[in-house]
């Protein structure tokens, strides 16, 4: 797929000590977080947006990869922003988020602050229950790709087939996902969408409810969809999200 490159920047001057480690969502690529990537950069961060496991190929490349493979490249990548970074925050878009989420629970040593916009955390899509059944039997289903209300490009690059097997796996992880909020105690903004048809308003709400960071900021788009990061709150996400990172970067 053409224009879905991994993104990376090592920084200029003072702010590139703090560096930004930026995920995409399920299907997705760098593409759909590339005004994060970008608008970052330009302001002296040290970025790495990387590709995830079987994305920004084909759907064949996808469907042997695991949320386990997705999680690998997330910490990794993490890794390295940590050899030349004094601080790292994770900043992740749905599946992105629930991987940055992740990270910061089992690896508080490579987290510093978490954003999160629209998190991964589960879904009320009574499908989900004839999941364990219909991954043996369709390998793909209809995707979940370009939840934009903005109408014209930009589009979110990403498959028009979820592979049911793949999307499986970050199911079965989302149990004990809710179960370890509570480790993560690193500062968080979080966005929500008001027109988000992919996770539901009760996903945030577990994760608010459970989560042990005393440092927690709600921020409210109130005319994006899902993929928020190309819709009509770009501005105001990109600001804000600026704004915290310069803050996580500039504490003792």
């Amino acid at each position: 797929m053409s224009g879905v490159e991994e993104f990376h920047s090592i920084g200029s001057g003072t702010r590139a000590r703090t560096g930004v480690l930026v995920v995409h969502g399920i299907t997705s690529t760098p593409q759909g977080m590339g005004p994060v990537s970008a608008h970052l950069a330009e302001l002296g961060y040290a970025v790495s947006a990387p590709v995830l496991p079987g994305h920004g190929t084909s759907v064949a490349d996808m469907l042997p990869t695991r949320y386990a493979d997705w999680l690998a490249r997330v910490e990794d990548r993490a890794e390295q922003l940590r050899l030349r970074c004094d601080r790292v925050v994770a900043v992740g878009m749905s599946l992105g988020g629930a991987l940055a989420t992740d990270l910061a629970a089992r690896r508080p040593d490579l987290v510093d602050a978490l954003v999160l916009i629209n998190p991964g955390f589960g879904s009320e899509d009574p499908r989900l229950r004839l999941l364990p059944v219909l991954k043996h039997v369709m390998p793909t289903f209809p995707g979940l790709a370009d939840e934009i209300r903005r109408p014209g490009p930009p589009r979110e690059l990403a498959y028009e087939r979820l592979p049911l097997k793949a999307f499986a796996s970050l199911v079965e992880r989302w149990p004990g996902l809710r179960e370890d909020f509570a480790k993560v105690t690193q500062p968080v903004l979080l966005f929500r969408s008001a027109y988000d048809r992919v996770v539901p308003p009760s996903a945030a709400r577990a994760f608010l409810e459970r989560v042990g960071s005393e440092d927690v900021t709600e921020v409210w788009l109130r005319d994006s969809g899902h993929v928020a990061t190309l819709d009509y709150d770009q501005a105001e996400l990109l600001r804000r999200t600026a704004a915290f990172v310069a803050r996580i970067g500039e504490e003792p």
